[in-house]
């Protein structure tokens, strides 16, 4: 178990150094691997205990998409079984329970035939779990359980001093309750994800108005909530409101409230968005949207923290957090003379960019792996996998619809696999309860790549894609991807990339701040 060793002390010294459980994926694998050497195991997983469900952070024989997985105890009977064992539980091979596993283990729908788990308890409470599943019946025999529930006691002991160093590095923990986080949290895989992440902890304890950018269905709603559950209001309701969506002749009205007799057909007190959202947190979606003649009106409630109601002589104090959303370029539409200049600078206090999904691939069997839990669960079924040419497809494509058509892309692929397991049984047909998605199911078009990411040189004076854009989109797309790897090919350090791309450091920073990468 030397190995083993090793690797918890360089967890733990990364850890010292500030380093996050999520960000050190590597050396939990290490773990896992030193007990795999030890372990005839087909698959081993290291889950972290997250608000009644279980997160994993390591996995070995499994696909990428686990991590993107929340096991819930109380979908998962059998590691709720696991959970309430005070020591090494081992399922007998006809165990009626299904296994979280089952069709995960290789590329067929196979099940699981030996499995046995342990929970990583502190004091009583549950941090985490260990798991080793096989195929073969009797493969865990010659397992030395002592030695198994030394090695889970060192894991639970690292586990809950990692949480404790990273909660004492946290800048907002003396502030937050973090039993408020919102139980669907992701850790992100890519860099610029863990980025807006780190940035999102940041301002979110503050007052500071947020202005949040970003295309059509990158998943800026989930940053609001996230936005709004890390910060000093999170125990009233986020209160969301679209701007693109209020008829223009009631807009005043809707935002700010109105007296009875304020206008025709105002038989009663009205009460407005912001006035609901007094002490709280106001998502004012599709910013962009909002009349030039209701603008100073709003910039006046962010100046001076209080509303007018339409019919009312009196002005009305309130304390109302702004988180601004938009999906076009604000800055663009100020010179464009659409939006005034004032309301933009005042709206961008803490500007947030959430990049496309394009952009952060890594991101996309995480997000995967979460969206077919959710339609696992929907559709009642015992598991539902990738196959590895749905996998491929699903990195190859450049995802024009963002989070949202992954999405949508995965339940209408679900449904479809679904369709095609039903059994032959003419009077009464019922579905496998293990399903796999294929390439087909996914239903993507053959084109699969962006053309932007498709310029080749033809000869040393021509680049071909197979369609053009403006040449501004070309160029930012360009530079945001190649910035993109270049980080990442030095550690995520900005100093190290500009010298890399022999560029001044200050320019980068710049840069990389307006293509969304910081």
């Amino acid at each position: 178990m030397t190995s083993f060793f090793v690797a918890l002390g360089t967890l733990l010294n990364r850890m010292s150094d500030g380093h996050s459980i999520s960000t050190q994926h590597d050396v939990w694998i290490q773990l896992l691997e030193t007990l795999l050497a030890r372990y005839p195991a087909d698959a081993c997983t290291l889950m972290i205990a997250d608000r009644g469900s279980l997160r994993p952070i390591a996995a070995l024989g499994l696909p990428d998409d686990v991590y993107g997985r929340h096991f819930r105890l109380s979908d998962h009977p059998r590691l709720a079984a696991i959970a309430n064992h005070p020591d090494v539980c081992r399922f007998d091979p006809d165990c009626a329970l299904p296994d979280p596993f089952d069709g995960l283990l290789d590329d067929k729908l196979t099940q699981v035939h030996d499995c046995l788990g342990v929970a990583l308890s502190d004091t009583g409470q549950l941090v985490g779990m260990l798991t080793l599943d096989a195929l073969t019946p009797g493969q865990f025999d010659p397992i030395d359980k002592q030695e198994l529930r030394a090695a889970a006691q060192m894991l639970t002991g690292t586990l809950r001093l990692t949480q404790r160093l990273e909660q004492t590095g946290s800048a907002s923990h003396d502030a937050l309750d973090k039993s408020q986080l919102p139980p669907t949290e992701v850790h992100w895989r890519s860099p610029a994800m863990r980025r807006l992440d780190e940035a999102v902890k940041l301002v979110a304890p503050t007052d500071m108005t947020v202005l949040l950018h970003g295309e059509t269905g990158v998943g800026k709603e989930r940053i609001v909530s996230r936005l709004h559950m890390l910060s000093a209001q999170r125990d009233h309701r986020l209160v969301r409101v679209n701007c693109a969506a209020l008829p223009e002749h009631l807009i005043e009205s809707e935002l700010f409230g109105h007296r009875r007799g304020a206008f025709s057909g105002a038989i009663k007190d009205h009460r407005g968005y912001f006035a609901v959202a007094d002490k709280s947190t106001l998502m004012l979606d599709e910013i962009g949207e909002l009349p030039l003649s209701l603008q100073p009106k709003l910039l006046r409630v962010i100046q001076e923290g209080e509303i007018q109601p339409l019919g009312s002589e009196r002005p009305q104090r309130v304390d109302v957090r702004i988180i601004a959303v938009t999906n076009r370029d604000l800055a663009a539409e100020v010179e464009a003379g659409r939006f005034r200049e004032d309301l933009y600078h005042r709206l961008s206090a803490f500007p947030l960019q959430v990049p496309a999904l394009r952009d952060r691939r890594d991101d996309i069997l995480l997000l995967a792996g979460s969206f077919l839990e959710e339609n696992r669960i929907r559709l009642k079924l015992s598991n539902l996998r990738l196959d590895p040419d749905a996998e491929a497809a699903l990195q190859g494509w450049h995802w024009p619809g963002n989070v949202r058509e992954l999405e949508h892309t995965l339940s209408r692929a679900a449904l479809r696999a679904l369709g095609e397991t039903f059994t032959e049984d003419p009077v009464n047909p019922r579905p496998r309860r293990a399903v796999s998605i294929t390439r087909l199911h996914l239903d993507l078009p053959e084109t699969s790549a962006n053309p932007l990411d498709d310029l080749l040189p033809s000869n040393e004076d021509e680049l071909i894609p197979r369609a053009w854009v403006a040449l501004r989109e070309a160029t930012d797309h360009f530079q945001r991807r190649y910035i993109y790897r270049a980080l990442a090919s030095h550690d995520d350090n900005w100093a190290a990339t500009a010298r890399a791309l022999s560029t001044d450091n200050g320019n980068l920073h710049r840069l990389g701040k307006r293509l969304g990468l910081k």
